[in-house]
């Protein structure tokens, strides 16, 4: 009975080094072969292993552990070279995309430059964001930024423009009136196409309310109302007749337009300087191709159906 069994271990063993994986445990070894050339001169003379170790009980096991590693490292080969075939694929693939779209392990200068500044932009508009929650430092003040942030919204000032215009009687009010409604129009547009160009998300990323989606102004960059605050005060500083008091007055809503909205969570600092920058740069426009008095009578009687104007 056990000589029974040792015959069938060793023919299971033998069925297992016949496999293709195992071939290689039958064939000489090359120092082998390159000893037998010098020997025989020419004559080959395989020596298998595998008979001596059938020889020898003891070697079993390590036959057995030296197959198996055998296996694992063809195994092993086998997935390594499909695995370059598919790095190789991969890094074709990877040349498909743009450079942007790539990790930059030797960033340049300019490159560290801007992504620091921009995170200590995000770290400080965080930081001021202190009307955000309803339990915030400044949460007894949020009432208060909130409706001084609604001043520098564009449906207050377009309809107030809208109503001051059909009120007004004077040639010279309607001219500075229509060119207002005009620079308002042009702020807003601009803006709304900026902000869908670029796409920036707020410090804190809080979805848009109502007022926000009828006035277009659903993203961060750059902060609409800082740029029509801008605009607008240096429109009236321009063409109305005002006291000292009241341009220092003009001058710091419009800085606190901006800040509210970054008290409130809704800019970034850079946002609402670009706005700042971007309203001076509508008033500049708007005084470069301002509309004389003639073209803005047209235009009043064409918007309110009347082509006898100042009836």
């Amino acid at each position: 009975m056990p000589g029974g069994q040792t015959r069938s271990r060793a023919r299971d063993r033998n069925n297992v080094l016949n496999r293709p994986e195992f071939l290689s445990l039958n064939q000489p070894s090359r120092r082998e072969q390159a000893a037998g050339e010098g020997r025989g001169g020419g004559s080959r003379r395989p020596v298998f292993r595998q008979q001596s170790q059938q020889e020898d009980p003891g070697g079993r096991p390590v036959l057995v552990f030296w197959a198996w590693s055998v296996f694992l490292a063809l195994r092993g080969t086998r997935e390594s070279s499909d695995g370059g075939h598919a790095a190789d694929g991969g890094q074709k693939e990877a040349s498909r995309f743009p450079e942007q779209d790539c990790m930059q392990l030797n960033p340049s200068f300019r490159g560290i430059a801007i992504n620091s500044l921009l995170a200590i932009d995000i770290s400080l508009s965080k930081r001021l964001g202190m009307c955000v929650g309803a339990h915030g430092p400044g949460a007894p003040l949020r009432s208060m930024v909130t409706l001084l942030a609604f001043t520098g919204h564009a449906l207050p000032w377009i309809f107030g423009t809208l109503i001051c215009l059909w009120r007004s009687n004077t040639l010279a009010g309607q001219e500075v009136l229509v060119n207002l409604l005009l620079a308002l129009i042009l702020d807003l547009m601009t803006v709304a196409g900026m902000q869908k160009l670029v796409k920036r998300k707020g410090p804190w990323d809080f979805p848009p309310g109502f007022l926000d989606y009828v006035a277009m102004d659903r993203y961060s960059f750059p902060a609409a109302h800082a740029s029509r605050a801008a605009m607008v005060s240096k429109f009236l500083l321009n063409h109305l007749v005002l006291a000292v008091p009241l341009r220092i007055l003009l001058y710091l809503w419009a800085l606190l337009v901006g800040v509210s909205r970054v008290l409130l969570g809704k800019h970034h600092l850079s946002d609402v300087g670009c706005g700042f920058a971007l309203g001076f740069l509508h008033f500049s426009l708007v005084e470069s191709v301002w509309l004389d008095s003639a073209t803005c009578q047209t235009l009043v009687s064409i918007g309110t159906l009347r082509w006898t104007p100042l009836l």
